[in-house]
């Protein structure tokens, strides 16, 4: 079953917790056992599990982004300017598999899944499959 769901994102680089809009549709679904699929069908964005206990891992993990993957670099070449988004989305990757038992996310204690923005603001959006 295939679900697409729409963001709006207000900064170039932002990561949206997205583990409770996910969590709702397994619920009104009532799926009980089985598996997911978020996918972010865009070239400069991406899918993550990390920490949601402490917002200051968001801003790190994108501090460090920004250090690895400058948004200019005399070398590169992209006509839209953008190339350091679509390092980071390649990094971060575009989709994260997450089970479902008992009618709940399988997600460690800390973990949240995240819709990762590098090319932001934009509406975006992203797919579960279940």
């Amino acid at each position: 079953m295939l679900n697409k769901f729409s963001l709006k994102t207000n900064q170039r680089d932002q990561m949206i917790e997205v583990t409770q809009v996910i969590q709702d549709y397994i619920s009104k679904l009532n799926i009980h056992d089985g598996a997911v699929i978020v996918y972010c069908p865009h070239t400069t964005a991406g899918i993550t599990i990390n920490e949601n206990a402490d917002p200051d891992v968001k801003q790190d993990m994108i501090r460090r982004f920004d250090e690895v993957y400058p948004w200019h670099h005399k070398l590169d070449r992209h006509m839209e300017g953008n190339t350091a988004a679509h390092m980071k989305a390649s990094t971060v990757g575009a989709s994260q598999f997450c089970l479902i038992t008992e009618g709940r996310l399988l997600l460690g204690t800390w973990q949240g899944i995240y819709f990762c923005e590098f090319d932001g603001p934009r509406t975006r959006s992203y797919v579960k499959v279940f």
